[in-house]
């Protein structure tokens, strides 16, 4: 705890429980005007708490925090306890807003079904890898063709049925899985009339409107709908001093699960969609003079600041004919 001046006024370890935390500060600084938290695991549960507990607890970035706390000569939790006090008492920082604990519950679903898209992925190409060296090649299979095609190559090899059958069984357990949480996704999107708002943009699904919706959580913190492309991470950085200006890629900053599915919706936009839009015929001029990949990135960008100003104004997303789309070309 410091004084305006700075000046370390109180120095103590508890738990990391906000009620002793509170318990702290209400007996050594009941007036504190700030009260500093990295974010880290357990920020939000602390920030939450100690928020209901009437504290004026800020959260701030632990970037911007290393930046600062770099400058000293010695690293420990005690310096940098202080330095973070300090931050505080000058009012350099920068406030991170900090998700309701529904956003966050909707957001671990997503993670969960990643993740086990992700090991599934994984024990496909595993098993790819173990019968190609033995020539054996599955090919394209999609759904159930994948196992039956593994179980036919490895009918009259018996040494070698006994490394893929437990990665197949395995690759089985994990399907049910994915089916169990993609139906509680669908039943979270049904019930959501923002997420049905969403899903009328083409290319985005429940799970992309889930996590837009979770990861940005309030709209309204957003002073342009422009503004949510950078904070996905989809914009360029940018580097300038003096003689030196140059603008590299994007800087991919930002939530990465919302940036991948944004850039898959892009893509179903641009190559699986029908149905003609103006946004459709921007991305395709695009894609002709810069490449598909950078069109898609682009596009990704587009619908991130649409479905935001979609949210904000509370309409769907406005579809024109092709021969409109055109003239915009």
């Amino acid at each position: 705890m410091v004084d305006r001046a700075g000046k370390i006024q109180r120095e103590g370890v508890v738990d990391s429980d906000p009620e002793v935390i509170a318990a702290f500060i209400q007996s050594n600084a009941p007036y504190v005007a700030r009260i500093g938290l990295e974010t880290g695991a357990t920020s939000t549960w602390l920030w939450t708490e100690l928020n209901k507990l009437g504290l004026p607890v800020i959260c701030i970035d632990a970037r911007h925090a290393k930046a600062v706390l770099k400058m000293q000569v010695n690293k420990s939790d005690r310096n940098d306890a202080a330095g973070i006090a300090r931050i505080m008492q000058c009012g350099w920082y920068k406030e991170v807003r900090v998700k309701d604990l529904d956003s966050h519950a909707v957001k671990a679903l997503l993670v969960s079904r990643a993740l086990l898209v992700k090991i599934k992925r994984d024990l496909e190409n595993e098993i790819r890898g173990l019968l190609k060296n033995l020539g054996l090649v599955i090919g394209q299979a999609k759904m159930n063709v994948f196992a039956l095609r593994a179980a036919e190559l490895t009918k009259d090899r018996p040494e070698l049925a006994v490394a893929v059958t437990p990665l197949l069984t395995a690759r089985v357990a994990i399907e049910q899985q994915i089916a169990d949480l993609d139906r509680k996704v669908m039943k979270l999107a049904r019930s959501n009339a923002q997420v049905r708002q969403f899903m009328t943009a083409p290319g985005i699904g429940p799970v992309t409107a889930l996590c837009f919706l979770a990861t940005i959580d309030d709209p309204m913190r957003f002073k342009k709908s422009r503004s949510v492309g950078a904070y996905v991470g989809l914009t360029t950085r940018r580097y300038s001093s003096v003689e030196i200006d140059w603008t590299a890629r994007i800087s991919k900053c930002g939530d990465k699960m919302l940036r991948s599915y944004l850039f898959e919706a892009a893509n179903v936009l641009l190559t699986r969609v029908a149905k003609w839009s103006a946004l459709k015929a921007w991305g395709i001029r695009l894609a002709k003079r810069s490449g598909l990949r950078k069109a898609k990135v682009a596009v990704a960008r587009k619908l991130a600041v649409i479905l935001h100003r979609m949210w904000i104004d509370g309409t769907e997303f406005r579809w024109s004919s092709k021969e409109t789309a055109m003239q915009t070309i």
